[in-house]
């Protein structure tokens, strides 16, 4: 057996347990690592230089797959920026097997170079950690390594989807000879974990129904869900027949996935701005599931009038209190609780003969203000006579087409797209990096998303800042032709402009706006992409069709505006929503 031959076998150890994808950052110590995945015929390898850019990718891979990937880097600093993305695939429960090459322990604080402590490196940010052994000759070391793998892909497959790190010292010499050939051992173990599904007992059930047949007003909020992680369209329907046959209000954020029409109450955000229509508002029963939810104005309702039972679903055994009205954790999956209570429904509807329409008065009451709340909505955005990023948000997702993938980045971006939402009959899945919120990735998450589904079109929205921050998305071998990117370009960070704390501070211009000149133009051109940009809603309009063709492959649309006027009409729009 070759000296690496443990370390070469655990590409097939994570190809025979269903990896597909690893997403590698180029280094030294990491070679063998590198080599085993790069060589392995059932291995899809992404390069990307820039490590933290690569975590995010392996995110975005991840995200839209629903499976694990791994992420391959050298040892030191390299590890440690691949930090933000295993952060944020841990807070929105994404699988990642992260491996970090390292030197032994002995050489730590021995001027070596690129030696850092690396155990436990991520902290409580990862489901688990683990160090393999430097040394391989004992064949309790074999059984050890091949044991550790094992572990670590199960517990990134188990619910709910965490990331994992594995942490591989690495002695010299690490680079096949040339005339070596590498072997993968077919004969490897290979452990298998069986998940069991958490049901509930009838007696549970039984005590549930009584609560839910006794609340008057029914609100069911949805947070963030990842379509490759649950039957969207399945969740939906039961969604909408229960709140027919119920009267429960059915609410969600844009990225939970819950789309514009008759269905579902879509307009929160703007609607809870007038807070004269909180207290008829409040519910007896408030059910959440998903993770989180961006409407701070939704937030802040079901704070100040909090519901008497609020069931939260969760696989989860973090004790999760958003709206610090919680009474019930429920450990089950929202898909086989809203399958099972709709089902419960419609059998005591039969035991009891009823089926005349209910007289529902809760249902009625969020569905007109929702439905207030677009047609002022589309007053206010019609009545813009001055180009701002807010309208070209609004104007831009309806023509969005059917069956693409949005990504929306942080800070203003995802926030205008929360007001406006997507229509169901667009059938777009929508995504974005809520787990911390942060900028320094959503381009890089995008693209993974773009290179695991090169049949769709993935569209990013983002903003200048994040944009620029993360600019190493394009640092590698190819840009897929199916990644499209509209940039909000206001030359500096305009959400500190729109907040009342920093909007009101005489330093806002220097030390939290982040003033700058630059354009993508330059950047486009690097990366092999087509360049538009827009500066007027006449030019938007002469340009958006070309943009959005299926003739013109991957490319950025630059709009460029002036924050002032955006900070202008976003706080004109708070009160229009606010007056309704």
């Amino acid at each position: 057996m070759a000296i690496l031959q443990p370390i070469i076998n655990i590409a097939e150890i994570c190809a025979q347990k269903g990896i597909e994808r690893v997403v590698i950052s180029p280094g030294s110590r990491s070679a063998v690592l590198t080599l085993a995945f790069a060589r392995h015929p059932q291995m899809s390898v992404t390069v990307i230089a820039d490590e933290r850019s690569a975590g995010f990718v392996a995110l975005g891979l991840a995200q839209s797959t629903g499976k694990t990937v791994a992420v391959v880097c050298t040892s030191g600093s390299a590890a440690y920026n691949l930090a933000p993305a295993v952060v944020e695939a841990f807070f929105q429960q994404v699988p990642l097997l992260i491996f970090t090459a390292d030197r032994p322990k002995e050489w730590i604080h021995q001027q070596d170079g690129q030696t850092i402590y690396q155990t436990d490196l991520f902290g409580k940010h990862v489901c688990a950690a683990f160090d393999l052994p430097a040394d391989y000759a004992h064949p309790d070391s074999v059984w050890f390594i091949e044991r550790t793998l094992n572990q670590a892909i199960n517990l990134t497959q188990q619910k709910p989807s965490l990331p994992v790190h594995v942490n591989v010292p690495i002695r010299e010499p690490f680079y096949p000879k040339p005339t070596e050939r590498f072997i993968f051992e077919r004969g490897v173990r290979i452990i298998e974990k069986i998940e069991t599904d958490y049901i509930l007992s009838a007696a549970t059930w039984e005590r549930l129904q009584t609560v839910w047949e006794s609340a008057a007003s029914k609100l069911i909020a949805v947070g963030q869900l990842l379509p490759s992680q649950i039957d969207l369209l399945a969740l939906q329907k039961n969604l909408s027949t229960l709140s027919e046959e119920t009267g429960a209000v059915v609410l969600g954020d844009i990225f939970a996935n819950l789309p514009n029409g008759e269905d579902f109450v879509t307009k929160h955000d703007a609607m809870l701005m007038n807070s004269q229509n909180h207290a008829e508002l409040r519910p007896d029963l408030l059910i959440t599931c998903g993770n989180s939810f961006i409407s701070k104005n939704f937030k802040q309702f079901i704070k100040n009038n909090p519901p008497k039972h609020h069931w939260h679903l969760t696989l989860s055994d973090d004790l999760i209190d958003t709206f610090q009205s919680l009474t019930t954790q429920i450990k089950c999956e929202p898909a086989y609780f809203f399958k099972k209570l709709l089902d419960d429904v419609d059998a005591t509807r039969m035991r009891n003969q009823d089926f005349d329409e209910d007289d529902f008065e809760y249902l009625p009451k969020w569905r007109l203000l929702n439905q207030r709340t677009v047609l002022g909505q589309h007053r206010f955005f019609r009545n813009q006579t001055e180009f701002n990023e807010f309208s070209v948000v609004e104007r831009f997702l309806p023509q969005l087409p059917a069956n693409s993938i949005l990504h929306l980045a942080n800070s203003m971006s995802v926030r205008y797209a929360n007001f406006i939402g997507v229509d169901a009959t667009q059938h777009i899945d929508v995504y974005c990096n809520r787990g911390t919120s942060g900028i320094d990735g959503c381009t890089s998450t995008a693209l993974g998303c773009a290179v695991a589904n090169r049949e769709r079109t993935i569209f990013l929205i983002t903003g200048d800042v994040a944009f620029f921050y993360d600019r190493n998305a394009f640092w590698n071998q190819q840009v897929p032709p199916n990644f499209k990117i509209l940039l909000l370009n206001n030359h500096g960070g305009n959400i500190f402009r729109m907040i009342d704390g920093p909007a009101s501070q005489p330093e806002l211009d220097i030390y939290f706006e982040t003033p700058h000149a630059a354009t993508a133009q330059r950047t486009a051109a690097d990366a092999g992409l087509r360049y538009f940009l827009a500066d007027s809603f006449k030019t938007y309009q002469e340009t958006v069709s070309v943009f959005l063709s299926a003739e013109v492959q991957s490319a950025i649309f630059e709009i460029r505006t002036d924050r002032r006027t955006n900070a202008a009409v976003f706080a004109d729009f708070k009160l229009a929503m606010a007056q309704l």
